[in-house]
């Protein structure tokens, strides 16, 4: 079984030139929330923060963008016109890309779906998204659903899905809930090479495959169940494929931060563990 270690870090992590700049490392867009799930953007915008990229902007609905502006003057929160995501918001989501490529060129990416809601208008506004937009993603919990409607849509481009169980059985028709790990390692290989991407395969040991290569993270503890700790997972990984991180590589080192850091978080606090704490814990994961 090949196992992540911290050594993935020392790719990532080299010392900054004295002449990087904003954008240098990368910007992020976060797309998600919705009336009852506002904070899961959030989530994901102070992970990657934390996890070195240089600027994060978040498209929201307003409801929801507005209490992700509050929660930190780092958070720059773009208020979208309707409550859910529909086909309305897919000009300005898309000028947002085109924006970010005029800013970081190619250190952009974007994540997709956390708290967005499954109607069937947001799943057609994401199909859209996904035929058209040129740009690094992680497509994450709601917008998988999307995805499962189209599931070739993304094939061979630079994208990073982050599924659990289910929303793997979603995309993929097979159940690998209860399999021995060998035996689930080998399905979300075959699927990754289906799909023509990397798949990041959530559990108490987490699966990473390319479609050639997989890999097992060990890193994370039970008390991780706690909501928002796929959000933080879903924004390490979009801050590193911003910061020109190839997906496979950011998915590995992605799992790796955001289980180490959920480790010192539930050493410190035990089942009082909230997503926020495990924020706070990334800088000592990557630091030399």
């Amino acid at each position: 079984m090949n196992k992540i270690t911290k050594d993935i870090l020392k790719q990532i992590y080299v010392p900054r030139p004295a002449d990087a700049h904003k954008y240098h490392y990368g910007l992020l867009l976060v797309v998600g929330g919705g009336e009852f799930y506002t904070g899961s953007p959030a989530l994901a915008a102070m992970a990657a923060f934390r996890a070195g990229v240089d600027m994060v902007q978040v498209l929201a609905p307003k409801r929801a963008a507005d209490i992700i502006a509050s929660f930190s003057p780092n958070l720059a929160a773009y208020p979208l016109k309707n409550p859910i995501f529909n086909k309305e918001e897919l000009p300005i989501v898309l000028s947002f890309v085109s924006s970010a490529q005029e800013v970081a060129h190619e250190k952009r990416a974007i994540v997709l779906g956390g708290g967005m809601g499954r109607s069937n208008e947001t799943k057609q506004a994401l199909n859209e998204f996904f035929q058209q937009a040129d740009i690094k993603m992680v497509v994450d919990a709601d917008a998988l659903y999307a995805l499962a409607e189209n599931p070739f849509a993304l094939k061979d481009k630079p994208v990073v899905l982050t599924p659990h169980a289910y929303e793997f059985f979603v995309l993929s028709g097979k159940k690998v809930a209860g399999l021995p790990l060998e035996e689930k390692a080998k399905i979300v290989q075959e699927q990754a090479a289906k799909m023509g991407l990397t798949i990041l395969l959530k559990g108490a040991i987490d699966i990473i495959s390319n479609g050639e290569q997989t890999l097992f993270d060990e890193t994370g503890t039970a008390y991780m169940t706690v909501g928002g700790t796929g959000d933080t997972l879903a924004g390490i990984c979009g801050a590193l494929l911003a910061m020109g991180i190839e997906p496979f590589l950011a998915a590995q080192a992605a799992s790796f931060i955001n289980g180490k850091a959920g480790e010192l978080a539930s050493k410190r606090l035990g089942a009082s563990m909230l997503a926020t704490d495990l924020i706070e814990d990334i800088a000592q994961v990557i630091k030399f």
